[in-house]
């Protein structure tokens, strides 16, 4: 099972990517600010494919993880966030294998720090 569907109960989506580009959210209109201004999303809140989503950061570390050969049969672990920290809990079989997760976490755009406080060796 991948890391999206354990997770978060989802497919992966169509052109889904680990940093897509952002979308705009259109605000709305006021008369300092004229109707078709936008403001960015903050990069851990960017969704799957560029649109905002609250879990983005988390969902993108999972798509991460679900593209890389090396980490798809862990199935003891979570993957969740605290604005731009990925937090990574539960049970890994090695060392390497979290060592592995940090890495492909802090290559995602928006990962400021990666927590495995709560992550466990067995």
């Amino acid at each position: 099972m991948s890391w999206l569907k354990r997770l978060f109960g989802m497919e992966k989506p169509q052109n889904a990517q680990v940093n897509p580009t952002a979308q705009a959210i259109p605000q709305a209109p006021s008369t300092s600010v004229s109707p078709t201004a936008t403001q960015s999303i903050p990069p851990e809140r960017l969704g799957l494919n560029g649109e905002y989503d609250q879990s983005g950061l988390a969902k993108r570390v999972a798509l991460a993880f679900d593209e890389d050969p090396q980490l798809d049969d862990v199935n003891t672990l979570w993957v969740a966030q605290t604005g731009s920290t990925v937090v990574l809990k539960g049970k890994v079989p090695s060392q390497e294998i979290l060592n592995k997760m940090v890495s492909v976490a802090n290559s995602v755009h928006g990962t400021t720090d990666v927590d495995t406080n709560q992550a466990t060796i067995g």
